[in-house]
């Protein structure tokens, strides 16, 4: 984790910006209307782009079409339609700075997917005018309706994909259900998919059964396509009855800029007040705690008031069946009680655990890993680390109960000889120190850093920190060179080797390969090191947002590297059986080291890196860290289709196993509640692919018998390929 602040001393307040839509509103939305709804507490508003003329324009101009191809011998004489420029007319949308208060709607009666070329001609001609007018006009925030259900998805991203370009700062938001139907629908009598040609009549044939991903496909579909574009996201329509768990995670993971509320999506409670489910108060929190969380859009809830009596709708909304069967439909009246209700929620929104404090503004943020061998880290990022509640502590009693241990094995009574290598700026020689206070056990500390900054750190507080009190030897070494410890004149020997060398993946920042350099000095017999073991853990996982990210980023080398990141809005691929209800992400181990290792496997490093002779014959070349590969070859159940952007990195490590039990950390999801909750050091790994790999529903991911290698702490994400196959 490479950041350069510290946990909050406040979590920083939950701000909801709210808007209010409402699909019988004609333009204009007057400056009047739009003060009116500002003073309610709304922070925007949408409004159509052109009027009810060019609507009738443009279906007179289709309709004319149409009836020219039926009348005429040559139909393929006839030149497809162009509808004309806007006329003052057609808008009364103008440029002003209120604009910027504004979401704009697309005329809903196109018809970009038609299966007919002449009514996909043609809405493409409306969609294009009206977003490049609204752009010029300065609303960047545009709205466009999802494809219909028997629409060319393609042929729709092809338009949308069109239209991005139409405008430099524009944002275009699909709107798309969750799953099933839009229920924010059309409610215009005329739709130009009316008019189009070869329409099949199926009443009477079996009904498509219900595809519960249909509409995310379809939205893959036209990301893809459009290559993840910043400017594509979409407005989220929230059905009164929300999909099963799997399918809201898997919308969280993508790019949700607006959440719609229709007014069917809230229930009343026995006041007669709108409110929200359990289930959706607990996504909307979910969707709140992102880095940029969406806007959030009231549908229907109720008009608002004009002065001027032509630009306000008086039409008011059908009850819903819950309201008729009630009798609710006219309580309450006020007629912001569903923006008061969001206003309640955002006001009383749950705290965040102290991860999400810590990396507030950091969410889903790529970070190149630290180097700490290579690179001499700032004192502001030791400081960062320090902050863990619960890392700390954790050391502290793995030293402890490794002190214990060792004293009542070693019958003479000399002060153990604990050294931390990589000390930093002592964090670690503080807890040993602890341990020593609290077991009443005595100790010779050492602390080893190569780091010439660090260094001068721990000289002074060695001088002025009470607890240290001058009887800390501090050597200045890459603690692969270093002898040992000098005592009474003499080279000796560590009994407790303590450091805190490990990445987000466990050996990323060259652990195995650090801790064998230093284990010359440890005691042989019953030297212990703290960590004992670790094992590298990692799952397939969703992440659009980051897919896009690296896409906008230059450099050929992006796709290589692994990033470590705070991750927020993703969705695993693959969970575990009968999880339904909590998504327990399947995750599973990579490979594991641990320390000390055994004293032959060392000696052979040192042969093999002499370039030595072997007993079977010349041995060639510097083969000292052959010991620390490791390769996998894990496969993955995925339950739901999707679409695999990447790997997710985490790690376990066992502190200490004594007589007294283990003292563990974990950053693994599925174990880190049990063995080190709340800790903040580390965040995930993230290994990105190249070209996500599409997973088809019930599949199964195998991989390779090369997929993932450690030499030298590099992990080879362009290694990975994967069958995907269908799982019978």
């Amino acid at each position: 984790m490479n950041i350069g602040g510290s946990l909050p001393p406040e979590e920083p307040p939950t701000i909801f910006y709210v808007g209010q839509h409402e699909t019988s509103r004609q333009p204009p939305v007057s400056l009047n209307l739009l003060s009116q709804g500002q003073s309610l507490g709304y922070d925007f508003l949408t409004t159509r782009i052109t009027t009810a003329a060019f609507q009738s324009r443009v279906l007179s101009l289709a309709s004319e079409h149409s009836k020219g191809i039926q009348e005429s011998s040559n139909p393929g004489a006839i030149p497809a339609p162009l509808v004309s420029p806007l006329t003052p007319e057609d808008t009364t949308l103008v440029p002003e700075d209120s604009n910027t208060s504004l979401v704009a709607i697309v005329s809903p009666w196109i018809d970009l997917g038609s299966t007919d070329p002449i009514i996909a001609h043609i809405s493409r001609q409306v969609f294009n005018l009206e977003v490049a007018y609204a752009a010029f006009c300065g609303v960047n925030n545009i709205v466009v309706h999802g494809p219909l259900p028997d629409a060319d998805v393609m042929q729709y991203a092809r338009a949308i994909q069109e239209g991005l370009g139409l405008g430099p700062y524009l944002q275009l938001h699909i709107l798309l259900p969750m799953t099933g139907e839009l229920e924010t629908e059309y409610d215009g009598d005329a739709h130009l998919s009316d008019l189009a040609r070869g329409t099949q009549n199926l009443e009477d044939e079996e009904e498509p059964e219900d595809d519960l991903y249909g509409t995310w496909n379809a939205w893959n579909t036209i990301r893809t396509l459009c290559n993840y574009s910043h400017k594509l996201s979409i407005a989220l329509e929230l059905p009164r009855q929300l999909p099963p768990l799997s399918l809201q995670s898997r919308w969280y993971s993508e790019a949700v800029r607006l959440l719609l509320f229709p007014r069917t999506t809230f229930i009343r409670n026995a006041k007669g007040y709108p409110v929200l489910s359990k289930a959706h108060q607990q996504l909307l929190t979910r969707f709140a705690r992102l880095r940029f969380a969406p806007w959030m859009l009231l549908s229907d809830v109720g008009p608002i008031a004009d002065s001027n009596p032509s630009t306000t709708s008086n039409t008011e909304p059908e009850p819903t069946p819950a309201e008729a069967a009630s009798g609710t439909k006219d309580k309450p009246k006020d007629p912001v009680s569903h923006l008061r209700y969001l206003r309640y929620l955002q006001q009383s929104q749950p705290s965040r655990p102290p991860i999400e404090r810590f990396g507030q503004g950091y969410q889903d943020y790529l970070q190149s890993p630290l180097q700490p061998l290579t690179d001499n880290l700032e004192s502001i990022t030791y400081e960062v680390f320090e902050k863990d509640p619960v890392k700390y502590e954790w050391y502290g009693r793995a030293i402890a109960a490794a002190l214990k241990d060792l004293s009542s094995t070693i019958e003479d009574q000399r002060p153990l000889v604990v050294a931390v290598v990589g000390a930093g700026r002592g964090p670690l020689m503080t807890r040993a120190l602890q341990a020593s206070q609290k077991t009443g056990i005595a100790v010779s500390c050492w602390a080893v850093e190569k780091n010439p900054n660090a260094f001068v750190l721990l000289q002074h507080r060695n001088a002025t920190d009470p607890l240290w009190a001058g009887q800390v030897n501090i050597v200045k070494s890459d603690m692969r060179h270093w002898q040992g410890p000098i005592i009474s004149g003499e080279t000796a020997k560590v009994d407790i080797i303590v450091s805190e060398l490990l990445g987000s993946f466990a050996d990323n920042e060259l652990s195995p390969e650090c801790l064998d350099g230093v284990q010359h000095v440890l005691r042989p017999g019953h030297g212990i090191s703290i960590p004992q073991s670790y094992s590298a853990h990692f799952a397939p996982i969703a992440t659009p947002r980051l897919h896009g990210d690296l896409l906008s980023r230059a450099g050929a080398d992006k796709w290589d590297i692994p990033y470590v990141v705070m991750l927020h809005q993703y969705d695993y691929l693959s969970v575990q059986p009968d999880s339904d209800t909590a998504r327990i992400p399947n995750v599973k181990e990579a490979w594991s080291f641990s320390h000390p290792i055994a004293p032959a496997k060392l000696e052979h490093s040192r042969t093999r890196a002499g370039g030595g002779v072997g007993a079977g014959g010349w041995v060639g070349g510097d083969g000292s860290n052959e010991h620390n590969a490791r390769s996998c070859k894990l496969s993955f159940k995925c339950r739901n289709e999707g679409v695999c952007h990447g790997l997710v990195g985490y790690f376990e490590t066992v502190l200490y196993a004594g007589s007294s039990g283990k003292v563990e950390l974990s950053t693994n999801p599925v174990t880190m509640d049990e063995k080190s909750k709340d800790m903040i050091s580390w965040f995930p790994i993230f290994f990105p692919l190249k070209t996500p790999i599409y997973v088809p529903d019930g599949a199964e991911m195998l991989g390779k018998e090369t997929d993932a290698r450690h030499v030298g702490a590099s992990f080879k994400p362009e290694a990975w390929v994967y069958d995907v196959t269908e799982h019978v």
